[in-house]
């Protein structure tokens, strides 16, 4: 059931002080709901007892938590993460070169303590945890539910743990999980430091944002969005994080961290061929869509910067409204669009947008209440339906994609544009109506005089 709100849905109730998601408060009340901290563990545990039956039956988990456990063995044992294409530790089934910075192999140290199957369980369990958590930060970042609002939404609580078994459907979300990858735990590190604890003026604000930008580059891109949205402190704590861990590894393994910038990162072939259709970024669809084309992606970063100006504005737009959830997820789309490689289990920023979108839904009319359920429905869809996977794809098959299978093949991409073009287009609309009623407004004025 929908329901008429007198306020602008644009973003008048965000006008209100937002309220900040008190962990202590929400660890307090879990702590009395046994069955809620049921559900949240269960599937964790399972996960770490999944991956210790799979170490006493030599089972093949996790492709990419392997190769994180032997970059730490190989950082441990003094080896080099980047002169060979695979590393001296990796299983057979997980034949991969290490394409992270130096500093992320520090941080896998502690898996080399867990045979390979069980370190897949840990990052598992870990990451749904991470996921838990984004999905209450998320809640948390939107305004109060009204008085006379649904009280299904009003429980953070029961709305977490829906929105948690739902989203293990997502494809981002079980491929993340079935890689044994880390992007759930990068997302819950990026909102925890932005939503919740940068936002109380924290002196650790922007740490874990450069913590995780020394795990994977990309993060990066978000001190940025806390230097123009004012946070300048954080992002600089931030940058000095980063800086200062790339230090510690010149220390450690000068070699390794010196070849890492100047050999490893400009090679992203190492990553694996751009045109895949897993790879999902503008690059990707550029060199699909050109036959590899030797322009196609300085191309694909052209369109990028021009899309930079309506992301830049969609960003400061919602700042200045005080929805600082829907400002931090222009940015995380974005720079899944401008990044050479975006594979798909990286789009897990899918999660709170979905949870965005939800929470909108009853604050429409009747009239126009399809619309926001036919969105919301759609950014779902996309990203449960696998149509990826239904695609024909590998052996370069996607160089000869039809154009009906490049739009579908290219379905992450064109969500984010498409949903940032409809807002532009409804604010648009919104603005000239109610400068047609103003002016209207001012006719009958002066006929009345």
């Amino acid at each position: 059931m929908t329901r008429t709100v007198s306020t602008d849905v644009d973003g008048a109730v965000a006008a209100r002080s937002p309220h900040r998601l008190a962990l202590r408060k929400s660890l307090a009340r879990l702590s009395v709901r046994p069955r809620s901290i049921l559900i949240l563990s269960v599937i964790p545990l399972v996960a770490i007892g999944y991956g210790i039956y799979g170490w006493q039956h030599d089972w093949v988990l996790g492709v990419d938590s392997a190769v994180y456990r032997a970059g730490a063995l190989t950082l441990l044992n003094g080896d080099s993460l980047y002169d060979a294409n695979t590393l001296p530790n990796e299983p057979w089934w997980a034949l991969l070169p290490f394409t992270y910075p130096p500093t992320a192999a520090l941080i896998f140290v502690p898996l080399a303590a867990f045979p390979t199957q069980i370190s897949w369980g840990l990052i598992t369990a870990v990451s749904l945890g991470a996921m838990a958590l984004s999905i209450r930060i998320a809640i948390g970042a939107l305004p109060r539910p009204a008085a006379d609002g649904p009280r299904w939404w009003a429980s953070p609580a029961r709305s977490t743990i829906v929105f948690f078994l739902v989203f293990l459907a997502l494809e981002p979300v079980w491929r993340t999980i079935f890689l044994g990858q880390i992007n759930l735990i990068l997302m819950a590190m990026i909102l925890l430091d932005m939503l919740v604890i940068g936002t109380r003026g924290s002196r650790w604000g922007g740490v874990l944002v450069g913590v995780a930008a020394a795990i994977k580059l990309t993060p990066l891109v978000f001190l940025g969005h806390l230097f123009i949205t004012g946070r300048r402190m954080d992002a600089l704590r931030g940058l000095a994080t980063f800086v200062l861990l790339q230090g510690l590894m010149f220390l450690i393994n000068a070699h390794d961290a010196a070849k890492y910038w100047t050999v490893t990162l400009p090679d992203t072939g190492r990553i694996g061929p751009v045109h895949w259709a897993g790879n999902q970024s503008l690059n990707a669809l550029m060199n699909r869509a050109t036959d590899l084309a030797p322009w196609a992606s300085k191309a694909a970063m052209g369109i990028g910067f021009l899309l930079a100006i309506p992301a830049l504005w969609l960003l400061m737009r919602f700042h200045r409204k005080g929805q600082a959830l829907a400002a931090l997820l222009v940015t995380a789309f974005w720079t899944l669009l401008i990044s050479p490689i975006s594979w798909t289990h990286h789009w897990v920023w899918v999660i709170p947008l979905i949870v965005l979108l939800v929470s909108r839904l009853p604050k429409t009319t009747p009239k126009t209440a399809w619309r926001r359920w036919v969105g919301t429905g759609l950014v779902a869809f996309v990203f449960v339906s696998c149509v990826l996977l239904i695609l024909p794809n590998g052996r370069n098959v996607e160089l000869h994609w039809k154009v009906w299978q490049n739009v579908l093949g290219d379905a992450y991409i064109l969500m984010p544009v498409v949903l940032a073009l409809a807002l532009i287009l409804r604010w648009g609309l919104l603005r000239r109506a109610r400068r047609k009623a103003a002016s209207d407004e001012h006719v009958d004025v002066e006929a009345g005089v």
